[in-house]
C-alpha cells in the first residue's frame, strides 16, 4: 500500500477522539441554543485556503431562524434530506477515511479501528499487509508478532485474535474470499453490524448505513432520532432516506462530525448548515473563534488517509513516525 505523505504547511493536527468498538457510546446534548445565522453558499474544500473562504462565507447572517419546536415528521424528513443535499455539497469528496485496495484490507483495517483513530490505523496496516497480504498469511500468523505490529492500535492482543480468526475462517468457509453479505460478515470474528456494513457499502457496493460515534452524535443533534443504540438508529435513519443515499450520505455525516461539528465544541459560527440545525449554539458561534476549532483539510490540516482518493482537496496524513 503506497505510503508516501506530503509535508503540511502548518502543524499536524491533534488526533480525534477515537472511535469505541461496537456499539458506540454517544456524545448527550447540550442546553441553552442560540439562533442559527442563514446559510450562506459555500466554497469547494481545498486546504487552508479554501477553509478560510468557507468560514468567512459561513460568518455572514444573513436571517436569524430556529427549526420550528414542534416539527412534524414530514418537516424534519424534509429538514433531513436537505441536510444530506446540503453536506454533498460542502464535502463532495466523502469517503471512507481507511486506506484499503480489496475488501480483505478494508475489514482489516476497519477491525482495527475500534478504540483508536483512522489516522493510526492507516500508518500501521502498510507494515501489516506487507507481512500478511492475504487471508491465509495472517491466519497463520504467529500471534507475537502480529501483536508487535498492530501495537500502535491499541487493544493489540484481542485485535490480533480477531483477525487471526477471521482470517481463518475467510480460508475454511470462503475460500479465502470477504463475503459480500451482512449475515455472513457479523458471523465473522471481531466484526458488528457496523463494521459489516463499512464493507458492503464500499468494498461491494451495498447501500448501507454506518452508525458510528460521530454518526450518532449528529443525528441526535439534528434531532432526526433520540434513540442512542446504534440498530435502532440504523432502522430510523433508512426510514428517512433512499436506500441509494445509504452510503454517502454516512460519509457526508462523519465528514462533517470529524471536522465541524465536534463532540466537545462544535464549531457552530462555522457551519455551513446552521440555518438547518435545532442545536445551534451547543457550541462556539463567532465565526473567527469557530474558524480556529475546524480539522483536517476544513482547517487547513493533513487528512487521515495516506493515500487519499484523487479528489481529496487536503494533504495526505504523514506515515508512521514521519509527523
Amino acid at each position: 500500500m503506497p505510503s508516501s505523505s506530503s509535508t503540511p504547511g502548518k502543524p499536524a493536527e491533534p488526533a480525534e477522539p477515537a472511535e469505541p468498538a461496537e456499539p458506540g457510546s454517544p456524545a448527550k446534548a447540550a442546553p441553552a441554543r442560540k439562533a442559527a445565522p442563514a446559510r450562506t453558499a459555500p466554497a469547494k474544500a481545498a486546504g487552508t485556503t479554501a477553509a478560510t473562504a468557507r468560514t468567512a462565507a459561513a460568518a455572514k447572517v444573513v436571517t436569524a431562524r430556529r427549526a420550528p419546536k414542534a416539527e412534524s415528521r414530514l418537516a424534519m424528513v424534509r429538514r433531513a434530506r436537505r441536510i444530506n443535499r446540503e453536506l454533498a455539497e460542502v464535502y463532495p469528496y466523502a469517503h471512507p477515511e481507511l486506506d484499503f485496495r480489496n475488501p480483505f484490507e478494508l475489514l482489516v483495517a476497519t477491525v482495527l479501528s475500534a478504540q483508536t483513530t483512522d489516522l493510526r490505523v492507516n500508518q500501521t496496516t502498510p507494515a501489516l499487509f506487507a507481512t500478511y497480504p492475504t487471508p491465509e498469511d495472517m491466519a497463520a500468523a504467529v500471534p507475537e508478532e502480529m501483536e508487535e505490529i498492530i501495537r500502535p492500535t491499541g487493544f493489540f492482543r484481542a485485535k490480533t485474535k480477531s483477525l487471526i480468526g477471521l482470517s481463518a475462517a475467510l480460508r475454511d468457509r470462503f475460500g479465502g474470499e470477504v463475503p459480500g453479505r451482512l449475515e455472513d460478515l457479523v458471523k465473522l470474528p471481531g466484526v458488528g453490524r457496523k463494521t459489516a456494513n463499512v464493507v458492503l457499502g464500499n468494498a461491494f457496493g451495498v447501500p448501507g448505513i454506518t452508525v458510528d460515534t460521530h454518526f450518532g452524535r449528529l443525528v441526535r443533534r439534528w434531532k432526526w432520532t433520540e434513540e442512542e443504540d446504534p440498530v435502532k438508529v440504523e432502522a430510523v435513519v433508512a426510514e428517512i432516506f433512499p436506500k441509494s443515499e445509504w452510503t454517502m450520505l454516512s460519509h457526508r455525516v462523519v465528514f462533517h462530525g470529524r471536522r465541524i461539528c465536534h463532540a466537545r465544541k462544535p464549531a457552530c459560527g462555522a457551519c455551513p448548515i446552521a440555518p438547518l440545525c435545532p442545536s445551534y449554539g451547543e457550541g462556539e458561534t463567532d465565526p473567527e473563534k469557530a474558524r480556529k476549532l475546524l480539522k483536517y483539510e476544513m482547517g487547513g490540516y493533513p487528512g487521515q488517509r495516506l493515500s487519499p482518493p484523487a479528489d481529496y482537496p487536503g494533504s495526505p496524513a504523514p506515515a508512521l513516525g514521519a509527523g
